[in-house]
């Protein structure tokens, strides 16, 4: 079996996941080099996934690194268009984690990069439309099973107890709007045919006043105008009490879809002294797992195929160019027009 050499940078909480799915779960890849500034991370997966090449620079890795011939980025957010760019230039393909970037300038830096080679497979972690059943509500569409859909509302929600932590990582990250509702506007784009074209987001640091501090919110709610007419509402928030909640429901003029409501982490029913209920998931990792696996697998299969991926650059820098009009709404408190922000 023809196998994909993949190095990877970024080993925080799901670059771990990545390298396990690489080393284990992908049969025609192999993990031989990683890149951290942290010791700790470059030893885990030397000792938990045998990686026989570790880097603390990432130029290093990618001067050095003959028989390597893919790049997996999993660094912060300010990271990734830089890191796509030098490793495109330095003849890797590359899957990096959403989103693109945090600015308009740097997706189009990335995006002239890519297309001054050709060969080389770029992809995005957009992990919901590998997601086996928001693929199939996609199915559903493009058979007309539900007629046209005309608003999809759709959120991305985790669990308090992650709130401080990404107090310290939300400047890094863009903010709550790049960070959590970047997959729900690539999904309004996907879903409905169109492109945002007006946004006015509202919300606040209702809970959490240490976002305030750093421009950001703990809540956060969105409404959306496409250039076809249709209608999105995107909400977000770091506060739900019970646990990781993503759902999306898909308005047609025949029926409706939704996805992932309730967030049930599996089909057991729990009846005691509480009432009826069923459990919740814990993180965005426990309900997106086995898609994070076709993500990547996929990623290998286009490489290997010399096939490029339908997800491109380009939707790439729409999701984070309707992010950036969400933050400036928010901050401003107005509606704004997406095209302002290219004038």
């Amino acid at each position: 079996m023809k196998k994909l050499n993949i190095g990877i940078v970024g080993l925080g909480r799901l670059g771990k996941e990545y390298a396990k799915n690489i080393t284990y779960l992908v049969p025609n890849a192999n993990l031989v080099a990683a890149c951290s500034i942290r010791k700790e991370e470059l030893d885990y997966v030397k000792d938990r996934y045998n990686v026989p090449n570790l880097y603390a620079s990432y130029e290093q890795m990618l001067e050095q690194q003959e028989e390597m011939d893919a790049v997996v980025i999993v660094t912060s957010t300010d990271q990734h268009a830089d890191a796509i760019i030098k490793a495109v230039q330095a003849g890797y393909h590359v899957f990096c984690e959403k989103p693109l970037a945090l600015n308009i300038e740097d997706c189009i830096r990335v995006e002239k990069a890519v297309a001054k080679h050709p060969d080389r497979i770029t992809m995005l972690g957009f992990v919901r439309r590998f997601d086996v059943s928001y693929a199939d509500a996609k199915a559903k569409i493009n058979e007309g099973l539900v007629g046209t859909p005309y608003l999809i509302h759709s959120q991305t929600i985790d669990k308090d107890t992650f709130a401080p932590f990404q107090i310290e990582f939300c400047t890094t990250g863009g903010g709550i709007f790049h960070d959590y509702n970047v997959h729900d506007i690539d999904l309004a784009h996907w879903f409905l045919g169109s492109r945002i074209q007006k946004v006015w987001a509202l919300g606040g640091a209702y809970r959490f006043p240490e976002f305030a501090l750093a421009g950001d919110a703990d809540n956060t709610s969105s409404m959306c105008e496409l250039e076809n007419g249709t209608m999105a509402v995107l909400t977000a928030s770091r506060t739900s009490s019970f646990g990781h909640n993503t759902c999306t429901e898909i308005f047609a003029t025949e029926g409706n879809l939704k996805i992932g409501d309730p967030p049930a982490k599996n089909m057991l029913q729990i009846s005691d002294k509480h009432g009826i209920r069923r459990e919740g998931m814990e993180t965005f990792f426990d309900r997106f797992q086995t898609a994070f696996l076709i993500q990547i697998q996929a990623f290998v299969n286009h490489v290997l195929e010399n096939k490029q991926p339908e997800l491109t650059m380009n939707n790439a820098t729409n999701a984070t160019l309707v992010a950036t009009a969400l933050t400036k709404s928010f901050k401003e408190k107005k509606p704004v027009i997406i095209s302002d922000l290219l004038s």
